[in-house]
């Protein structure tokens, strides 16, 4: 390699530092499995930031600044840019902080580093947002025989993601990852809609790998640090149901 290219990859290498060590600030909600996909891939890479926990219901001038178009949770503030969409930002903060725990660390990677795998990756996660969690959430909200279509669709793909972690701890293998931070609302946020919402979607004996997974990422040291308690949980969503159900009865009387 010529010193020249030595140079540039040197300087390359003290952009991308210098580009990490700027100050991150992380605005989220309590309740939501979006920011807690965040919260986990930061502490996954060792990024220290600062925490504002947002009202979404008297919403701040700084989350209407950094996020005019969706004026929704999490964004991440990296030296004052704003990243917004909860996977958009889990992609931004494994790429730009190259390592876990500081420079002598190992890389800690969230996607695959090998380019079929992690379109893999990106494949299921994409999967899981459009045609598991989507039809979940209006499932929870609907009624009649729109609110059994959108639970056939999510057992569908509830079915599906059980067949693909036969077999594995988590969805890319022995170590937690993309796809699981993706699929997080299916292990600590599904019962809690269930319970709150009286929808059964998953009945006794059903996804067995899916269920052993959500046993393993709960489980999780990391990611128990970042789950909110079940009974706030409960409450919050108890609090907030009349809302819900009328934004999804609305949105589904469009349609």
């Amino acid at each position: 390699m010529s010193s020249s290219s030595q140079q540039q990859q040197q300087q390359a290498a003290q952009a991308a530092a210098a580009a990490a060590a700027a100050p991150v600030k992380l605005i989220t909600a309590f309740g939501s499995p979006f920011a807690h996909r965040v919260e986990v891939a930061l502490a996954l890479k060792g990024v220290p930031y600062e925490l504002v926990v947002e009202d979404l219901a008297n919403k701040s001038d700084l989350l209407l600044e950094h996020n005019p178009v969706h004026r929704s949770v999490p964004v991440l503030l990296h030296g004052g840019r704003a990243v917004c969409e909860s996977l958009v930002i889990v992609e931004y903060v494994d790429e730009a902080f190259a390592f876990h725990g500081g420079e002598a660390a190992a890389p800690r990677q969230i996607l695959p580093a090998e380019p079929y795998a992690r379109a893999t990756a990106r494949f299921w996660a994409h999967f899981i947002a459009d045609k598991c969690l989507k039809p979940l959430w209006l499932s929870m909200w609907s009624e009649g025989e729109a609110q059994a279509l959108f639970a056939r669709e999510t057992k569908e793909s509830m079915a599906i993601l059980d067949g693909e972690l036969e077999g594995k701890r988590f969805f890319c293998g022995d170590e937690l990852g993309f796809v699981d931070l993706a699929a997080c609302t299916l292990a600590h946020w599904l019962g809690v809609l269930e319970e709150v919402a009286g929808v059964r979607l998953v009945g006794d004996g059903e996804y067995p790998a899916l269920r052993r997974w959500a046993k393993e990422y709960t489980a999780d040291e990391t990611v128990r640090r970042f789950l909110p308690d079940r009974d706030e949980l409960v409450a919050f969503f108890a609090a907030n149901k009349e809302r819900y159900t009328a934004r999804v009865r609305a949105a589904v009387q469009k349609q």
